[in-house]
Formats: structure tokens, sequence, C-alpha cells
């Protein structure tokens, strides 16, 4: 049976965890409700001591998010790259989250690191570009649509060839389509809002400290039907 694979790149934190479950729990939780009968989930941390499944063998690679960072470039995450290279020369569907959106940009000849405005938490308004709003995977969204970020590190510069599908106030990356079927986000569709929220309360301090209002931020938190659709109808690039 053909395997969609979640690549897990890091653990959510501990609360989260014991509450909603790990990334990619969520993941799985948002994708299975959508799964055709014919495919499978399966679950590859690529931080283990073990080999990266062949490229050739899976239906479609799902890269979850992570508390590290792609600038610091550990060997785990390096060894991804070329792995990744080879997936955009199969034309395998790929679908990367915020970690995954900056590995895949850095791994295609893009630059991620640290964004110089600093952290963006909470639910956030998210705009299509003209391109995303063509793009097959993207056109079903409005033009603005609401999403759940946490992230310290952006694309700092799409790689060449690359489409920008959407951008906000923040970061001019929020998603890219790298090829027929490859794209990436900077936003969690697999996020509740209670799991929004479990971040926000953890990064109260933070948050503090570069001039943001938790407490707002808390206020703002509403669910993001929309972003996360995305997740089940990559299932039908598949």
């Amino acid at each position: 049976m053909a395997c969609v694979l979640i690549v897990k790149t890091g653990d959510a934190f501990p609360e989260v965890i014991d509450q909603h479950g790990d990334f990619e729990t969520l993941f799985e939780k948002q994708l299975s409700t959508a799964l055709p009968e014919h495919l499978t989930l399966r679950v590859w941390d690529a931080r283990a001591n073990t080999p990266a499944p062949s490229v050739g063998t899976l239906a479609a690679i799902v890269i979850t998010g992570s508390h590290s960072m792609v600038s610091d470039a550990e060997p785990w995450s390096e060894a991804l790259k070329p792995w990744l290279e080879e997936a955009l020369a199969n034309d395998t569907p790929m679908l990367g989250v915020c970690y995954g959106h900056q590995l895949m940009a850095a791994a295609f000849g893009g630059v991620s690191d640290y964004h110089p405005a600093g952290r963006e938490s909470g639910t956030r308004t998210v705009r299509l570009t003209q391109a995303g709003q063509i793009d097959p995977l993207f056109r079903q969204l409005p033009e603005r649509f609401a999403a759940h970020l946490t992230h310290a590190q952006s694309v700092i510069q799409a790689p060449p060839g690359s489409t920008v599908l959407a951008h906000n106030h923040h970061d001019a990356h929020q998603a890219l389509r790298y090829g027929p079927r490859q794209w990436s986000v900077q936003f969690h569709p697999e996020f509740t809002a209670p799991v929004m929220r479990a971040y926000l309360e953890r990064q109260r301090e933070a948050l503090r400290d570069q001039g943001e209002e938790p407490e707002v931020l808390l206020a703002n938190v509403v669910d993001c039907q929309a972003s996360s659709s995305l997740l089940q109808r990559f299932l039908t690039f598949v």
C-alpha cells in the first residue's frame, strides 16, 4: 500500500504533547480525515540514526515543524537536503510546514534564518498573491485567511525558480511552490486553536520582551478551517 511519509523534525512542548499529541500526531489527525483507502500514513523521525526511506517508495512527503533552527545546520537536518532534492527531481508530492518550509527553501537554494523583526506568534491574517489565487492547492482559499503561526526563523530569500503563493505584513514568504506538486508553508495548518493557545502561554515572556501583548494574542486565537483544509486537499495531489 502506498505510503504518505510524515517526516518528524522535532517535538512539541511537553504540555502540548500531553494534552494534544506531538507534531506528527497533529498531522495524523488532520490527514486521516481525508486519507484515501489506497494510502497509509507512516512517521519517520529524521533525527534518529536510521536511513531515510527511499524516495521511490513514497507516495508523498509531509515535513513537520521543529523547535530546532535550520540555520544551525544540524547534521540530521543537513542530511535531509539532498534527499529533498531527489524527491523534487522525482516529482514526489511534498508539503513542508514551518521548519519543513524553511528546510525545503534552504535545500532548493534559498536562505532561511532569524527574522529581523523577531518572533511571529498567534492567529494572524495571511494573504494570497496573484499566483496563489490560481495555484491548484491554494486557489480554494479566500484571498485573506486566518492561520496559526509560531516561528523565530523565516525564509529570508526564496529559492530561484520558486513561486511565492502567500505573504503577510511580517513575512514575505508565507507559502512557496517549488514544482508541480511541491509546496511549503510557514504557518501551521495542523494546529488547532487549543494548540495555538498552549504555544502562546509558553511564549508569554518572550512575546512581552519584543513588545507583544500576550493577552491580546490569546484573545485573537480562532479556528483556522481554511488553512487547515490545505492538508486534506494536498492528498488529492498524491
